[in-house]
């Protein structure tokens, strides 16, 4: 192709309301146009990387045995509210009427859809495991659209969804999705890690997030660098710190700490470890009435290190508090405590409160914590002598870097990434019980579907592919998704006819190879043409000059590359067909 046979439109400077590097790098490239918040219009560059990814996913996920299918963007509100989401699933969803006054969706996922397909076309067991795909359009209407594609209203996603008879094979269905999808991000060419994720209300037994390594991802991921082992922050395991409870060796003192609210001040005031602290969390569970007032509420006091935070989707997994917590009022907090936040503790409460301690918090002697008067906190203090054992211990807290991988191979650190997939296992209750979505097993009997869900982010593996694959000059695309793979720039292409029949002949070569390439015909000077395609980061650049045809000779240079190789012009094609498929 020729660059005058497609569109490009690069410019100097991002708007000034481009937050992230992929949407100021997106901008800048042209292969994005704002036409509204978080709605964006694909231009031909950008179009032309979102194929690519598209064909990878067909290909894998053909080969992993799905078929492909289209469901609708707009979905009869029926069906959601048969699962109980049109309600709940909250203001993102974009819900719309006809001329006729019935409800509608503007679809962000399909579960009802496919379960209702389902339902209808999958009768017997004998049609199991079935696993239906399709690439679509999806909205949700964010409150804050923001990070340009990153997190936009408007955006495509592959989504799969496997039928099984039974759990097992509902978990062997998974495992041939995730190993797709550890084959669709390998062949994007990106760096990233299938990360153990929390089921939230999705619900299941299984769950994986595909994070796309960034150091400005919003996610927090720890592994284990000698090991396998990685999970999102939300789950990884915090294993206790101490081995075993040493013996009491100070007697309680509560002691003045005027002004220090906070673990980190006491620490610095008494002169003592922050690991010798421990902070408290005040939370909140409530019971209702049949007529949906609150008939009972129940105190809970969460205890972790100093240096250590709570792990909110921990605790809501927790005997007690997994129907649903919320953080307790000033007034509850000093009805039982007698105190404001910032000088509480588990000694002496005014009320009975549930003291739910984590792994290592339990294993501690001779701490710190408050002591429920402003102003104060209580040292020495030791569980059995100074206060009753906790009612609960947990593992409530946030993993730190350091801490042992769960595994038993090392220790875990920590890194950034996006999410651009997730696999989960549903099971039936989500969607396959409440929509009656059954079959007949070979007893002739209605079972409810045991169900799987896959989704990748399209449009939003751009966005993590630039945040990952970028310098000061631009974007730098892997070759496999890059909106070309190679680039001619000839240097005086409207001037010199050798010029011209020597980059005519290279680009025809290389397309004849397979070759992903364009010829940049617009006879821009090469500064201004060297920088727009560093800007939108094709992988190979090779540079066609009277200079060079005198020596038989063209530039190659690939975009990670410092400077640039000298090549015979007659190996060029090759030498850049074999860079490439390396």
């Amino acid at each position: 192709m020729k660059a005058s046979q497609t569109f490009i439109s690069t410019l100097k400077e991002a708007p000034a309301d481009a937050e992230v590097v992929s949407h100021r790098l997106m901008m800048r490239a042209g292969f994005i146009k704002r036409l509204g918040a978080g709605i964006y219009n694909y231009m031909p560059l950008g179009l032309r990387v979102i194929r690519k990814v598209e064909a990878i996913i067909r290909e894998e996920m053909n080969r992993a045995g799905a078929v492909e299918l289209l469901m609708p963007v707009v979905q009869p509100a029926e069906l959601w509210q048969e699962s109980g989401r049109f309600q709940a699933y909250g203001p993102e969803l974009l819900r719309v009427k006809d001329r006729h006054d019935r409800d509608f969706v503007i679809q962000p996922t399909s579960e009802e859809v496919i379960t209702d397909i389902a339902r209808q076309e999958l009768r017997s067991y004998k049609q199991l495991p079935r696993n239906f795909y399709h690439i679509q359009t999806k909205f949700r209407d964010e409150r804050r659209p923001r990070f340009g594609i990153m997190r936009g209203r408007e955006f495509t996603m592959k989504d799969a969804y496997s039928f099984d008879r039974d759990k097992a094979s509902a978990l062997a269905s998974y495992e041939t999705m995730y190993r797709a999808y550890c084959a669709i991000f390998d062949r994007f060419g990106l760096t990233y890690r299938a990360v153990a994720a929390d089921t939230g209300a999705i619900g299941g037994d299984a769950s994986h997030e595909f994070q796309v390594i960034a150091d400005t991802g919003e996610d927090a991921i720890a592994y284990c660098p000698t090991s396998d082992y990685a999970a999102n922050i939300e789950l990884a395991e915090a294993l206790p710190l101490i081995a075993e409870r040493a013996p009491a060796a100070e007697p309680m003192v509560k002691t003045p700490t005027p002004g220090a609210s906070t673990c980190a001040d006491v620490a610095e005031l008494l002169g003592l470890p922050l690991a010798r602290t421990v902070k408290s969390l005040v939370l909140a569970t409530d019971e209702l009435n049949e007529a949906g007032d609150v008939a009972k509420t129940t105190v809970w006091l969460l205890l972790v290190r100093g240096d250590h935070g709570l792990n909110e989707i921990k605790a809501g997994k927790l005997p007690g508090l997994k129907g649903g917590f919320r953080f307790a009022t000033v007034g509850e907090i000093e009805g039982h405590f007698g105190c404001k936040p910032g000088y509480l503790g588990p000694v002496g409460t005014l009320r009975p409160v549930k003291v739910v301690a984590d792994r290592t918090v339990a294993a501690m002697s001779d701490f710190v914590c408050g002591a429920n008067d402003a102003d104060f906190h209580h040292t020495g203090v030791n569980w059995g002598r100074d206060l009753p054992e906790p009612n609960l211990v947990a593992d409530i807290r946030n993993v730190v870097a350091g801490d042992p991988s769960p595994d038993g191979r090392g220790v875990l650190a920590i890194q950034r990434g996006i999410e651009v997939g997730h696999v989960f296992y549903l099971g039936t209750a989500k969607y396959s019980v409440p929509m009656k979505a059954t079959f007949l097993d070979e007893n002739g009997k209605p079972q409810p579907f045991e169900m799987g869900c896959y989704g990748i982010g399209v449009t939003r593996i751009l966005g993590a592919a630039i945040e990952q694959n970028h310098d000061e000059r631009g974007i730098i695309w892997p070759a496999a998704i890059a909106p070309f793979a190679a680039v001619v720039c000839p240097i005086g292409y409207d001037r010199s006819a050798d010029v011209k029949a020597a980059a005519d002949r290279l680009h025809d070569e290389l397309a004849a190879l397979g070759v992903d390439v364009v010829l940049d015909d617009r006879g821009e000077r090469p500064g201004a043409m060297f920088a727009d395609w560093e800007l939108i980061g094709v992988p190979q650049r090779i540079v066609v000059s009277d200079r060079g045809l005198k020596a038989g000779t063209v530039e190659i240079q690939g975009r990670r590359e410092a400077a640039a190789s000298v090549v015979a012009l007659a190996e060029a094609a090759a030498l850049v067909k074999g860079r490439l498929a390396a």
